[in-house]
């Protein structure tokens, strides 16, 4: 009896293989141009990532951190504000707060979306601050709350309206972490129409790191907005602050787009819509598979969602269990992220302790991600799920 093919958690070699010939014509035309950084391939690609987000301007850079730094500072958030997101989240985020010399604080996530709770993000602002000199104080810091940080975590946009209802009333500045959903749309009951994610808040970030749905072969990432001011101040930021070469308005960063990366992306951005598709019918087909088993939990998609399924994410009560019987079987299986922000030693100086955000500790210590990438096939995720309801005790899966 042969071996059985093991399943990875994720296939990149595939949509690289098929895609060689486009993808050798990039490099090519860089080594025949000498065109490695900036020109028409990246601002090609901004103004089709732009048309994608259907936002006005989109700006490459050199990576999903940095996105989110520009984003950050470039919407006006300056060092010592405190700028309000989720412990559930990739240590990222918050590493780009910091070194926007802002202070990140948490607030509490959904238990079904994972995503940052709008009643907990209320809660905060109505409880745990008060003005001053016209200002909104964070209690917990005495230092000015003047920015959000949505995270549109493994696939799925945040609930959005309620979050920027509350930060129009609290004048604070929304910078979403798109850096997992691209393609993801949400629903906004207020406008009556579906809004892609890095559309909504006043700047998005992007990463595009090879697993992403859209990747590059390499590092990049881009900002969204719909503000040419802060698209302005974002292509300074990038480039040594610089509005033409060698004159500075600020001092900046070294944060450009390498062309070849601009050409890969672009190349892989007339397939996204498609790969998403797909990630989206393999979703499916795992809920079917799983329905009606005890044991597990699978991913909630709200009414107001089209999640586009960066990561598939189940959870159970023995994660570690589980990953390891996954692997004796030859399957793949991640955990994003095992150990919330608030609770890592990096920001013990935080103050935060265990319990202070029960939901998202409980959480963390239960998910895990299972294979999922365009072209995994029936058979691979028949074979994931009956691995899983074989050590959760609680059958096969369907045919």
């Amino acid at each position: 009896m042969g071996e059985v093919p093991k399943v990875p958690f994720l296939d990149l070699v595939t949509p690289h293989r098929e895609l060689e010939a486009e993808l050798t014509a990039v490099f090519t035309d860089a080594l025949r141009t000498a065109g490695f950084v900036g020109g028409p391939r990246v601002e090609a690609f901004e103004r089709a990532f732009a048309a994608f987000c259907a936002t006005d301007h989109a700006v490459g850079v050199s990576n999903g951190t940095d996105a989110l730094l520009f984003a950050l500072i470039a919407s006006g958030v300056h060092a010592g504000d405190v700028v309000v997101t989720v412990p559930n989240t990739f240590i990222a985020t918050t590493e780009a707060v910091s070194q926007a010399g802002a202070h990140p604080e948490f607030v509490e996530i959904d238990e079904r979306t994972y995503t940052m709770s709008p009643e907990s993000l209320r809660r905060f602002l109505e409880d745990g601050c008060t003005r001053r000199a016209g200002r909104l104080i964070s209690k917990r810091s005495g230092r000015p709350v003047t920015a959000v940080v949505p995270v549109h975590l493994y696939g799925q946009t945040a609930d959005m309206d309620p979050i920027l209802d509350l930060a129009s009333r609290f004048d604070l500045i929304v910078v979403e972490d798109a850096c997992q959903a691209h393609g993801a749309e949400y629903l906004s009951a207020g406008r009556g129409e579906w809004r892609r994610a890095g559309s909504m808040g006043r700047a998005a970030a992007f990463s595009f790191y090879p697993g992403k749905n859209l990747g590059a072969c390499g590092e990049a990432g881009a900002v969204t907005t719909q503000d040419a001011a802060i698209a302005a101040s974002i292509r300074r930021l990038r480039d040594h602050g610089q509005s033409r070469k060698y004159h500075h308005d600020v001092e900046g960063y070294n944060g450009r787009l390498d062309a070849i990366q601009a050409g890969v992306l672009q190349v892989k951005l007339a397939r996204l819509a498609e790969w998403n598709r797909q990630r989206r019918e393999r979703a499916a087909e795992y809920g079917r598979l799983f329905a009606g088993a005890s044991g597990v939990i699978t991913p909630h998609e709200p009414d107001w969602s089209r999640a586009v399924y960066h990561l598939y994410v189940i959870r159970v009560d023995d994660r570690d269990g589980l990953i390891a019987h996954l692997g004796h079987e030859g399957i793949g299986s991640g955990i994003h992220y095992p150990a919330p922000l608030h609770l890592q030693p990096a920001y013990t100086s935080l103050g935060y302790q265990a319990g202070d955000f029960p939901i998202t500790e409980r959480v963390s210590a239960e998910i895990v991600s299972l294979p999922m990438f365009p072209t995994l096939t029936l058979d691979q995720q028949r074979r994931v799920v009956d691995e899983v309801m074989r050590f959760v005790g609680s059958g096969v899966a369907k045919g």
